[in-house]
């Protein structure tokens, strides 16, 4: 069945994924269960989501489950609540039954949380859409572009390969899941084919202001509290080329900011012009520590948290380690300064025993 909308274009480039088989895949499969990947961002669920009604409008049974609760300020792209959380809406053990279990934006373990040990346990066939560069064997057939700016990118040719046609709702989730992936198209991997893509959804029923409030300019009293806190904490090294904050458990419990409110606050640290790499530390409630890096320059922040067993992308990565947050904080900008130094990046490692 196909929906109202402007017909679908192909992007061309697109040519690292078997778009045949992925198709091949979603046709012969009657139930699909999709899941993402834990602290979501747009593109994790707005992707998601365009990907389930995308899934509908060909006839097949869809159903969501992800091991999160959708943050506050990504409500407005899943108001009738088609996420549901494993152990809270959805019981371990009580999944609705599905041929084809279907991930999206995301190939590491790490990143899936509980429903890692369904993926494990299944006896479903398996796979993943993802367009970041690391990539775990989830044991699942990979259809990853790392070409690609963002997941919703790869859920639109998806669209495209079904014979799909977008309709105003999928247009929003995947206008998010592109302007958030791209920094509201301001990152390097913005291209002429990225507004293409914007306008194709912008024709399609999407009101790019109103994304932009909706995304940016509704944020809590906390959560801008606690980006004070970060900016007000912010270092530089290496003559202003590296910058770096960090957040501890005080300052959540100080404004009163949820956990996932930390979302993003790094990319404010660019406002400083010299700054060619962005670090930013969170303290973890169980006492690990969460790393995010960004580069907007010749850095592959992918390299860097590879060697601490994270992933991601070549200008943003990261990763979770299990030591308190000064431990992990002088380990990173140890190995910052080594990848940063007048040669250019190191292939040396940083060995990390507690993650090997």
């Amino acid at each position: 069945m196909q929906a109202d909308g402007p017909a679908i274009q192909s992007d061309p480039r697109r040519a690292m994924i078997d778009w045949a088989r992925f198709t091949a895949l979603v046709q012969s499969s009657q139930a699909v269960l999709l899941t993402t990947h834990i602290r979501p961002d747009a593109d994790a669920i707005g992707s998601t989501l365009a990907m389930g009604e995308i899934l509908r409008q060909v006839g097949k049974a869809v159903s969501i489950v992800a091991d999160f609760e959708v943050p506050p300020r990504y409500r407005f792209l899943d108001p009738s609540g088609k996420i549901q959380g494993l152990g809270r809406e959805v019981a371990v053990g009580q999944l609705p039954a599905f041929d084809l279990l279907l991930v999206l934006d995301t190939s590491a373990w790490a990143q899936l949380g509980a429903m890692g040990e369904v993926l494990r346990s299944t006896s479903a066939r398996k796979a993943a859409l993802d367009h970041h560069l690391s990539a775990d064997d989830l044991g699942a057939e990979l259809f990853r572009d790392t070409s690609a700016e963002a997941t919703g990118r790869l859920v639109y040719e998806a669209a495209r390969h079904l014979g799909v046609r977008i309709t105003p709702q999928v247009a929003t989730w995947l206008f998010a899941a592109l302007a958030t992936d791209t920094g509201w198209f301001r990152f390097n991997s913005t291209s002429a084919e990225t507004y293409r893509l914007a306008a194709e959804l912008a024709e399609a029923g999407v009101v790019p202001h109103q994304m932009y409030r909706d995304l940016y300019e509704n944020d809590t009293l906390g959560r801008l509290q606690l980006t004070g806190r970060a900016m007000a904490r912010a270092q530089s090294d290496l003559a202003g080329r590296l910058i770096y904050t960090w957040l501890e458990q005080d300052d959540f419990q100080a404004s009163g900011a949820l956990p996932s409110e930390s979302e993003d606050i790094i990319n404010l640290t660019f406002s400083v012009g010299v700054a060619e790499v962005a670090a930013m530390f969170v303290e973890q409630q169980a006492g690990a520590t969460k790393v995010s890096l960004r580069s907007r320059g010749s850095l592959d922040c992918s390299r860097i948290v590879e060697q601490f067993g994270g992933g991601g992308h070549h200008a943003a990565a990261g990763v979770i380690l299990p030591q308190p947050l000064p431990v992990v904080r002088d380990k990173l900008l140890g190995a910052l300064r080594a990848a940063m130094g007048p040669s250019g990046f190191s292939d040396a490692k940083v060995t990390d025993s507690a993650n090997h």
